[in-house]
């Protein structure tokens, strides 16, 4: 646990210094099929709750099924980085 703490602090020290959360640093992978801030692609995130988001990732996790994109990324993150990435979509209109 103490290096997924460390590793997220490194991840987010450079975003940081250019006005970046370290969600959005962590949601910017969610991107290339959602949407810039999650607003298109396939699932709109934009506004959807924090609880909401990390509770289906974690459910995709779990599921783990071989070939499905989204169980991959899921697998990914650790549950603090989820809440990061939740949270991040949270705030967006």
């Amino acid at each position: 646990m103490r290096h997924a703490i460390l590793l997220a602090a490194a991840l987010a020290a450079p975003a940081l210094v250019h006005g970046q959360t370290p969600g959005r640093l962590l949601a910017s992978n969610c991107f290339q099929c959602h949407g810039t801030d999650g607003r298109g692609g396939f699932d709109k995130l934009a506004g959807k709750s924090s609880s909401e988001i990390v509770k289906e990732l974690k459910e995709m996790r779990a599921e783990n099924k071989p070939g499905e994109i989204m169980n991959r990324h899921a697998a990914g993150y650790t549950d603090a980085q989820l809440k990061l990435i939740g949270d991040y979509f949270a705030t967006r209109k």
